[in-house]
């Protein structure tokens, strides 16, 4: 039997070599389709496009283009390899982005450690791409890269790392909190881990109702602290707490939540057991959890846990936030994807995931039913009916909230989506083998 590392190898070097290919939209089989694609013809478009920019969304692939960006600092579990290294889990992305949300992708591995060298880069992106997702880049480099996207481009920029993981996580503990009966304002939540993805699920969370007094953040060096001044920076101090706690042990006594995103072996049995009654477990590192399933439901028979893992229940994955984010919002050609649209997103997959679960999903999960509860608190990434959910809900906060530069009818807009959605999930018709 092969191993999942020699299975893994042979599925990226197997026929074309890597996962993803450029193929023409426009037939160019003749003479005149070749001065239409090519010279003269092309000429046209040009001279629209330089009278009236806004054009290279009608004349150009430019509207349903999104660039990857990384510079490979901070790939997966797997640390700083570089962007070269980095570049199978682009085109990994780049694949989910055409399987669920039918969006084209460049994978684009910058070679410089520099925040100020991808800052320049993507900058110089923006007429060829309508959107731009970084991904897989270290702390606190992200934040400050991120941020000053933000203020000078004019096409939306999402760090998924960040805020995917954010939208995913706070529609999990949303269903989370239904089902055990807590109120959103009165729990103890405890991060493990203050990078990019701890930072922001902390950040989203507080928008979401968590109290502010009722969070700690627990990095490897313990609890973050008011005063305390090792391995700190400014984006982990806007977390830190007045309080005389200072181990992950002593944090968790009592608390509600746990959202871990840290690493294998973070979290031992004995620390679930000081949790509160019926806490709820966010083991999130890849791919390996701080702590598996069977070990603290060994240690707790009374909690709900979640995984990033497709091999237990309660996945939660960034593949339900991104694709359909920035469906949304090429759609109505934001101008950036704020905090209305990622609460947006949160509360559409919270409300999703109690909707009754269509039989063809359950096949496709290989049982006779899913229901809301302990073992299902957010959505299957292959429901179709997420990017109908996620897409209009994104799509509404970005006009409500004045970033799209175009409006759509809601209406409208759901049911393309919901063909859309049939199209990719349906064998024979995916855009993708």
């Amino acid at each position: 039997m092969k191993s999942l590392k020699q299975d893994a190898l042979d599925y990226h070097r197997a026929g074309r070599k890597g996962k993803i290919e450029v193929v023409a939209t426009k037939p160019c089989r003749t003479q005149a389709e070749l001065s239409l694609a090519y010279t003269p013809g092309v000429a046209e478009p040009c001279r629209e496009i330089a009278r009236s920019p806004e054009l290279s969304y009608e004349y150009t692939a430019r509207g349903n283009l999104v660039a990857i960006v990384t510079n490979g600092t901070r790939v997966l579990g797997l640390g700083n390899i570089g962007a070269l290294a980095g570049k199978p889990v682009m085109e990994g992305k780049a694949v989910l982005f055409k399987r669920f949300a039918d969006i084209d992708v460049f994978d684009l591995e910058v070679n410089s450690e520099k925040a100020e060298d991808v800052i320049k880069f993507c900058q110089l992106l923006e007429p060829t791409v309508g959107g731009i997702n970084l991904e897989d880049i270290k702390t606190p480099e992200c934040f400050f890269i991120e941020e000053t996207l933000c203020k000078t481009m004019s096409i939306p920029v999402m760090h998924d790392d960040q805020h995917g993981s954010a939208i995913v996580s706070g529609a999990a503990l949303l269903g989370a909190l239904a089902i055990v009966g807590k109120q959103i304002d009165q729990v103890r939540v405890v991060f493990v881990g203050a990078g990019a993805a701890g930072i922001a699920c902390a950040g989203h969370y507080l928008r979401l109702g968590v109290q502010r007094e009722r969070m700690l953040m627990v990095d490897t060096k313990g609890v973050i602290y008011t005063g305390r001044t090792e391995g700190m920076n400014p984006y982990k101090a806007r977390f830190a707490r007045q309080t005389e706690l200072r181990t992950l042990t002593e944090a968790l006594r009592d608390a509600d939540v746990l959202v871990g995103f840290s690493a294998k072996g973070a979290l031992t049995p004995d620390m679930l057991r000081v949790m509160a009654p019926r806490p709820i477990v966010f083991a999130l590192a890849n791919p390996d959890p701080e702590i598996t399933p069977e070990d603290a439901r060994g240690a707790r028979n009374d909690l709900i846990m979640a995984t990033g893992r497709s091999d237990y229940p309660n996945q939660v994955n960034n593949v339900l936030g991104f694709p359909f984010v920035f469906r949304g919002a090429l759609d109505v050609r934001a101008r950036a994807i704020n905090e209305e649209m990622k609460l947006a997103a949160t509360h559409a997959l919270a409300a999703l995931a109690r909707e009754d679960v269509p039989d063809s999903v359950c096949q496709a999960y290989g049982v006779e039913k899913i229901k809301f509860g302990p073992e299902y608190i957010v959505p299957k990434p292959f429901d179709p009916r997420a990017l109908v959910w996620v897409a209009s809900a994104i799509a509404r906060a970005a006009m409500e909230s004045g970033v799209a530069e175009q409006s759509v009818d809601l209406e409208e807009y759901r049911d393309r989506l919901k063909q859309l959605g049939t199209r990719l999930m349906s064998p024979r018709s995916s855009p993708l083998p």
